[in-house]
C-alpha cells in the first residue's frame, strides 16, 4: 500500500486514499456498535435473527446505495428477502433474480413481490443516452425495451426530467409483468392466492414510496393468455 501511495503526484487523491481508509475502518466500529444497540433492547436479538427466515416480502430493487431496501420500508432484518441489481432488472435469462424468485417463492413462501425502482435512478438515465457504454450495453439494452414499448407515451412528454421519471416507473411496471410470467408465481398464486407483485417507486428527493397500484389480478389474467404456465394447460381458450 506504502508503494502504492507513493505513486500517486496528487494531494486530493492521496487524501480520498486515506478518507477511504479511515471509513473502511468505521465500518467495523459501526457494526461493534451497531450490536451493542441491539442486545441493550434485546439481549436475544441475535439468537432470534439466527433462526430460519420466515420474510412476507421478497423486494427486488436498484443497486444504488441511496436506497437500502428494509430501512426503506420501516422493517427489520429478517422481515424482507432482499436481490437489488442495477436498474432493478428481472430478465428472464438472469439465473440469479430467476434463482431468488424462485427461492422466495416456493421455499420462503412469501406473501408481496415488490418490484422498487428510484428517481434519478443512474441506469434508467444511462439508457436514454446514445451511447456506447460497452459491458452495460446488453443489460441497459433491457430498458431501451421499455423505452421501445412505451416510445409513444415517452415522446410525448416534451419534459426530459419528467420523460425519465415516467421511465423509471414503466421500467418498474415491465419488470413486475416479467415477475407475472414465471413459473413459480402463476402456480403459487393459483394454489394460494399469493404472492402479491407490486411497483414502487422511491424519491429520494422526500424519502416517500410511491405505489404505482398495478392491478396484480387483471395483470396475471391478461398475460396467461399467452404466458400461462399455472396449470399446463394450452394458452388458447383461456381468456374466460
Amino acid at each position: 500500500m506504502i508503494t502504492f501511495l507513493r505513486l500517486l503526484t496528487s494531494k486530493n487523491i492521496l487524501y480520498t486514499t486515506f478518507a477511504f481508509m479511515t471509513t473502511y475502518e468505521e465500518v467495523f466500529e459501526n457494526n461493534r456498535a451497531w450490536v451493542a444497540s441491539k442486545t441493550n433492547k434485546d439481549k436475544d436479538y441475535f439468537e432470534k435473527l439466527a433462526r430460519d427466515q420466515k420474510p412476507d416480502f421478497l423486494y427486488i430493487g436498484c443497486s444504488d446505495s441511496r436506497a437500502p431496501a428494509n430501512e426503506i420500508m420501516g422493517l427489520e432484518p429478517g422481515e424482507v428477502f432482499v436481490h437489488r441489481n442495477v436498474g432493478n432488472l428481472v430478465v428472464n435469462t438472469d439465473l440469479n433474480v430467476m434463482s431468488v424468485i424462485n427461492y422466495a417463492v416456493r421455499n420462503l413462501q412469501v406473501k408481496h413481490i415488490v418490484v422498487c425502482g428510484h428517481y434519478n435512478c443512474g441506469g434508467v438515465k444511462a439508457a436514454m443516452v446514445s451511447e456506447d457504454l460497452g459491458i452495460l450495453n446488453p443489460w441497459l439494452r433491457n430498458i431501451r425495451d421499455v423505452f421501445r414499448l412505451h416510445k409513444e407515451e415517452l415522446f410525448s412528454i416534451t419534459d426530459e426530467e419528467k420523460r425519465y421519471k415516467r421511465l423509471v416507473e414503466l421500467n418498474v411496471q415491465e419488470q413486475c409483468i416479467n415477475i407475472i410470467k414465471t413459473a413459480a408465481v402463476q402456480q403459487s398464486y393459483n394454489k394460494n392466492k399469493f404472492p402479491i407483485v407490486h411497483g414502487w417507486v422511491f424519491d429520494l428527493s422526500c424519502g416517500l414510496l410511491k405505489d404505482l397500484e398495478i392491478d396484480f389480478v387483471a395483470t396475471l389474467k391478461d398475460i396467461q393468455k399467452i404466458y400461462n404456465l399455472s396449470n399446463g394447460s394450452s394458452m388458447y381458450g383461456n381468456e374466460e
